[in-house]
C-alpha cells in the first residue's frame, strides 16, 4: 500500500521553508514531489545553488520517502498542466500540496514595472489557483489538504503583497468550494523568516519586533503545515493562520 502523496512547490535548496516542511513530511510517513525553478534562484541575493535538489531528495529518500523532483516556471501559463501530467504518471495522484513558491522582488508604488507587477500575479496568485483546481480535480474519495504560505507585506513590496493578498481569497474561496470533496484549504502567514533574503539593516529591524527576540526559521513554520496535513488537522479549514511567534500581535 503506498503512502501518501504530497507537492511542495519552491523547494530549489537545502534551506528554505519548503525544505523544512519536506523533511517534516518526511518524518510523516509522506512520499514527496519536489517542484523548483532555478532561473528564479538565479535573480536572488542566495544565486543558484546547482546541487542541492539532488542533495535534498537523497536525504528525504535517506529518511524513507519516495522522492520525486519537477522543474517548473510557474509564471509560465501552461507549466502546471505539465507539471501535474508529469505528477500523475510517475507518482499518481496527491492528498497533499504545499505551495511555498514565491515571485518577490521588492518595488512600491511608483518602480513597479508593468512586467513585474504581471509576473508577481502569474506565480503568487494565476498559477496556485491552477494548482488548486488541478488537485481537486485530480483528489480521490478521501479528500485532500492544501496549505499555501502568505504574507502581509504592503508598502514598498507592492507586487508581491498584493498578489499575496489575491491568493489568501483564491485559498479560502478553495476550502468552501471544494469542502465536498473532503478538502481542506489553509493560509500560512510565517512571519519574517530569513532564508537567504535578509540584509544585515532587515535583519536587525525585524528581530526588534519580535516578541521572542530572534526570527523564525523553517523549521519553526514545518511543524504547523504538517499538522494541517494530518488526520489531526483536517477540520482546521478556510483559516488564515499567523505562525509568526507573535510578530503580528
Amino acid at each position: 500500500m503506498h503512502k501518501k502523496t504530497v507537492l511542495i512547490t519552491g523547494v530549489g535548496r537545502t534551506v528554505g521553508i519548503g525544505a523544512a516542511v519536506a523533511r517534516a513530511l518526511a518524518a510523516d510517513g509522506w512520499d514527496l514531489v519536489l517542484n523548483y525553478w532555478q532561473a528564479y534562484d538565479a535573480r536572488m541575493p542566495w544565486g543558484v545553488q546547482p546541487d542541492d535538489v539532488t542533495v535534498l531528495t537523497a536525504e528525504l529518500e535517506l529518511a524513507g520517502a519516495r522522492v520525486w523532483a519537477f522543474p517548473a516556471d510557474l509564471g509560465d501559463p501552461s507549466a502546471v498542466d505539465r507539471l501535474m501530467e508529469a505528477i500523475s504518471q510517475e507518482a499518481g495522484p496527491l492528498t497533499g500540496m504545499v505551495m511555498s513558491h514565491c515571485e518577490s522582488v521588492d518595488s512600491g508604488i511608483l518602480d513597479t514595472s508593468l512586467e513585474s507587477f504581471e509576473r508577481h500575479f502569474a506565480v503568487n496568485t494565476r498559477a496556485n489557483w491552477q494548482l488548486i483546481a488541478a488537485f481537486a480535480r485530480q483528489v480521490k474519495h478521501d479528500g485532500g489538504a492544501i496549505v499555501a504560505l502568505t504574507s502581509d507585506h504592503t508598502a514598498f513590496n507592492l507586487p508581491y503583497g498584493a498578489s499575496k493578498g489575491a491568493l489568501d481569497r483564491v485559498v479560502i474561496a478553495a476550502a468552501r468550494e471544494l469542502g465536498g470533496q473532503g478538502i481542506s484549504a489553509n493560509v500560512l502567514n510565517p512571519g519574517p523568516v530569513d532564508t537567504g533574503w535578509m540584509d544585515e539593516g532587515t535583519r536587525t529591524a525585524m528581530t526588534a519586533l519580535q516578541p521572542g527576540g530572534r526570527l523564525g526559521t523553517p523549521e519553526d513554520v514545518a511543524p504547523t503545515v504538517a499538522f494541517l496535513l494530518s488526520p489531526g488537522g483536517r477540520w482546521v479549514s478556510g483559516q488564515l493562520i499567523k505562525a509568526d511567534g507573535g510578530f503580528s500581535a
